[in-house]
């Protein structure tokens, strides 16, 4: 059975069709990368997989570990297993970063019937995570991504997602705006979770992020689904030729 399955997906917003018969089958432990140019559907795709309102999916289906991903509402998806870091992180004006993160963790720990984390638990999870991403006291103290930098807002991302511990993680150009260290953050919270039970699902611009996490599948989308699927080598092709090929 695969992890996650997708199948002749269609998608809109409004009147607009943007997802075309996507289909997209990735397996435990694996990583995959969609590149594509601006308005291809990229991240449609990943605001569709996280159950974002504003996009109606009209066909097709979405099986996450044997469960009918669309039949879930946004919180249940989050809470079974699917994480997705925004190309734009949203600022929350007035609500702490530690609470943030106590909420949601004990949130999902409550859905999956485990008992909350004590405050002890809590900051020793919170602590060992943050040291090993480099998140200072300081970033925790703040509002979340309140007066953050483009980088440090990627960075507090890829700190929820190692706190969060997900089963499937969706980066949706995580890479944009991003200096080299700040990049090589990012990388490294993903190559640090990558284990046996957990997938991701890189969505790029730029093969300078695939340098840092190694794909197992690179994929080129086009018009709303994907027209060729290769390993990592595609995307050094479309590093040097381009998209003009599938225009």
């Amino acid at each position: 059975m695969a992890f996650l399955e997708i199948k002749n997906l269609c998608a809109k917003v409004g009147e607009k069709q943007i997802l075309k018969n996507f289909s997209l089958t990735i397996n435990e432990g694996e990583i995959h990368a969609i590149m594509g140019p601006n308005g291809s559907g990229k991240s449609t795709l990943s605001n569709v997989i996280a159950g974002h309102p504003a996009y109606e999916v009209t066909a097709g289906s979405i099986t996450f570990k044997g469960q009918d991903l669309l039949a879930m509402r946004a919180d249940e998806r989050a809470n079974s297993g699917v994480f997705l870091a925004f190309q734009y992180p949203t600022e929350l004006p007035g609500v702490g970063t530690a609470l943030f993160l106590k909420t949601a963790i004990n949130a999902k720990r409550k859905f999956l019937g485990l008992p909350d984390l004590d405050a002890v638990q809590f900051m020793k999870r919170l602590k060992t995570r943050a040291t090993a991403l480099g998140v200072t006291d300081e970033m925790l103290k703040r509002p979340v991504n309140v007066g953050f930098s483009g980088g440090e807002k990627k960075k507090m991302e890829t700190f929820q997602m190692a706190f969060l511990e997900p089963d499937f993680c969706i980066l949706d150009e995580m890479d944009s705006g991003l200096d080299i260290d700040a990049l090589r953050v990012v990388a490294n919270g993903v190559n640090v979770m990558h284990e046996p039970h957990r997938a991701f699902l890189l969505i790029t611009h730029y093969q300078r992020l695939l340098d840092y996490i190694v794909p197992d599948f690179v994929h080129i989308m086009v018009d709303g689904k994907i027209v060729q699927s290769g390993d990592k080598t595609l995307a050094l092709q479309l590093e040097e030729k381009g998209y003009e090929n599938y225009k």
